[in-house]
């Protein structure tokens, strides 16, 4: 399955991330059934606030490309992403989101969340993006106890 391939692509990002003393989030964006960009957040290592997986994934995506529409892109998320994330999504034009974990599950491990799911800021927005959560959920909360475990609990902002 192509889908549970690109999760795990992004499961290992966050790994990585945990690794470098990041915190327990990676994206994966595919274009053309090929991922064109992975990354994990690095909110610490870089001291930006906006360096969330998704953007970073975005990033990449848009520099390997060379363009800042991925129209007829995915990104695969191992957390829901945040308002931030989601509207650089749509800003992107990326046609789906899958995501493993809920800005919920993120909140409950201590990660200082807005509550706007991304069906609801797709609702606000009438925003045209394909959503699929709770891909993988289990492995992606795992995520979070991995990280708590590092001592990264005392890390959340």
């Amino acid at each position: 399955m192509k889908e549970e391939k690109f999760m795990r692509l992004a499961i290992g990002a966050a790994l990585k991330g945990i690794k470098s003393g990041g915190a327990p989030f990676g994206a994966c964006i595919v274009k053309g059934g090929r991922a064109v960009a992975i990354a994990h957040n690095s909110v610490w290592q870089k001291s930006d606030i906006t360096a969330h997986a998704e953007i970073e994934a975005i990033r990449q995506a848009c520099k390997r490309l060379r363009a800042i529409s991925l129209a007829g892109s995915e990104i695969y998320s191992t957390c829901e992403p945040c308002p931030m994330c989601f509207s650089a999504i749509h800003w992107a034009k990326i046609g789906k989101i899958i995501y493993g974990a809920s800005i919920s599950d993120a909140k409950k491990a201590g990660f200082c969340e807005i509550s706007l799911s991304n069906s609801r800021l797709k609702r606000l927005g009438r925003c045209k993006v394909r959503i699929k959560g709770g891909f993988l959920k289990e492995e992606c909360k795992r995520l979070f106890s991995l990280f708590a475990k590092k001592g990264g609990a005392q890390k959340t902002y």
